[in-house]
């Protein structure tokens, strides 16, 4: 190797060994990966997106929709997804509710759903009726199956619809419920949703 050569090399190691003399100084001047991924996040719905939904579905004026969704928007802000289905009870002190439908998030497909659970309680009657639940906190489809509990004597009534809360770690659900029948009284209970109905509601 000539003289030139062995000039260069020794620049070059100089300079690579003076690099890593200054990274050990200055830890700072290394490059740190980011800690956190900058994921996604879900998307939620607007007030406006529901109230046509609603009304349409449950066969409702767009006023009692509006007034509907505006109380739930109030109280718990944008859901990240809705329930739309059916469902029948009926209670003589111990009651059963069974009901499936469809649950939706943006950017996802609609995924099949169905609920069933027994309440206990001052309850008589029976009824049958469509459900459009708002969906809070919830950031992927697989994490609605599992258990809810919830106070039916809490519910509140807003257009002529019926509306609860049902909450499992930070997921709350809100049942709104329109129909026919007669359901009188407070129960507590519970409703595990599941992919498929069941006929064991326990």
């Amino acid at each position: 190797m000539d003289r030139r050569a062995l000039i260069l090399v020794g620049l070059a190691t100089f300079s690579i060994l003076g690099a890593n003399a200054a990274f050990a100084a200055d830890p700072a001047a290394l490059p740190t990966p980011d800690p956190k991924p900058n994921y996604k996040s879900t998307q939620t719905y607007e007030a406006g997106e529901l109230v046509n939904t609603l009304s349409d579905y449950m066969g409702v004026t767009a006023e009692s929709a509006g007034a509907v969704i505006e109380r739930a928007f109030k109280e718990n802000g944008q859901p990240t997804g809705y329930i739309a289905g059916e469902e029948g009870s009926g209670a003589i002190g111990f009651g059963l509710r069974y009901g499936r439908g469809l649950l939706y998030m943006k950017g996802r497909e609609p995924q099949p759903v169905a609920w069933q659970g027994p309440s206990i309680g001052w309850d008589l009657g029976g009824n049958a009726s469509r459900v459009f639940t708002l969906v809070y906190n919830l950031q992927y489809p697989d994490m609605i199956y599992r258990r809810f509990p919830g106070v039916d004597g809490s519910a509140y009534l807003v257009g002529g619809m019926g509306v609860n809360y049902q909450r499992a770690d930070d997921i709350t659900l809100a049942p709104i419920r329109a129909g026919v029948g007669l359901r009188l009284g407070a129960n507590v209970g519970y409703l595990s949703y599941s992919r498929k109905s069941k006929a064991w509601p326990f």
